[in-house]
């Protein structure tokens, strides 16, 4: 009793951090009771804590005794399971090596015990109060969806995706996509082309017809690790019109746009790997998808939309998300 009225007297303050590609991303929230009295992004050209960023969050550090700092998970080795089990957690990831928590009683995030030591250790001069992985933030923003049809739901991030694949609330499977990994084996496919031997090796002058070749496109697959309750994010999830029939669907490799491989094309061959591995992989409880929702936040051109849906046929449903205050809603939802 006497806790919560010492706490009545003081602002809140949550201090959320995304990492891009090149620049950091600092978001602001001065809370009163349920009021939002400040607000602000803050952009620094580092992707490592320095001199600046430390004044900036210490400024408002020292405003008040309730301040809680996030950042946003950024280890290639997360992912999550479609188990809660630590029997059969060990099917999707290292548990030597990982720490995972249950997202709900079928489903777990997972993360790189290593990788969480090194946000600690970069952010230990002004402390760390929560970790959230990609997963959760994409499970909170499409809840009603969710928990209520089968489809795919993305994250996009500057260079990752976090896909999955949910069935009223049952998540059959995920993968976390690096796309500069993705990026690095193109170019290197793309710097040895193939001698004349080699040709010679796929069987060319054999008969063998390469057209009925199948080539598959493997790409590399935390929550705060507090029990995350069911959250509501403050704005009702639009709508979505999921009528229109689906007959069939292929799965193309050869099609390469006009423009090259621009990152809205990593980002539908990321998808559409991601996607055949969930064909094809038989430990997964593979299931036909028609539609998939995308929680865009980078700004996505409508090539990616396009893709999806002239190779893959899919229904296409794309909503932007800041990353920063989506992170913010997390970190008030857990206090």
């Amino acid at each position: 009793m006497i806790s919560k009225l010492f706490e009545s007297l003081y602002t809140k303050v949550f201090i959320n951090i995304i990492v891009e590609n090149l620049q950091t991303v600092v978001y602001v929230e001065v809370c009163s009771k349920n009021e939002v009295l400040q607000s602000m992004h803050k952009y620094f050209d580092t992707t490592a804590m320095n001199s600046r960023m430390y004044e900036f969050i210490h400024a408002y550090n020292k405003e008040s005794p309730f301040c809680y700092i996030s950042i946003l998970d950024k280890s290639p080795l997360q992912g999550a399971a479609p188990t809660c089990d630590a029997k059969e957690m060990s099917k999707y990831c290292d548990i030597n090596s990982s720490e995972y928590r249950c997202f709900s009683k079928d489903w777990a995030f997972y993360t790189s015990e290593y990788d969480l030591e090194a946000i600690k250790h970069e952010y230990r001069s002004i402390g760390v109060d929560f970790i959230f992985s990609p997963f959760a933030i994409m499970a909170n923003f499409f809840k009603d969806k969710i928990d209520t049809t089968l489809a795919m739901f993305v994250l996009v991030e500057d260079n990752y995706i976090s896909f999955s694949v949910f069935d009223n609330s049952k998540l059959l499977y995920a993968e976390y996509l690096n796309m500069e990994h993705h990026k690095e084996s193109d170019d290197l496919s793309m710097e040895s082309p193939l001698d004349d031997d080699e040709e010679i090796s796929l069987g060319i002058d054999e008969g063998i017809d390469l057209e009925e070749i199948d080539i598959d496109d493997d790409s590399a697959g935390f929550d705060d690790f507090t029990n995350i309750e069911d959250l509501d994010n403050g704005e009702a999830i639009d709508e979505f019109s999921e009528e229109q029939e689906i007959k069939e669907i292929v799965i193309k490799d050869e099609y390469v746009p006009a423009d090259g491989f621009n990152e809205d094309y990593q980002r539908f061959s990321l998808i559409q790997g991601a996607l055949n591995t969930f064909y094809k992989d038989p430990k997964y409880n593979s299931k036909f998808i028609e539609n998939i929702y995308i929680a865009d936040g980078v700004g996505v051109t409508g090539d990616l939309k396009n893709y999806l849906e002239e190779e893959i046929f899919l229904n296409v449903y794309v909503r932007k998300i800041d990353l920063s205050v989506a992170l913010c809603d997390m970190a008030k939802a857990e206090i």
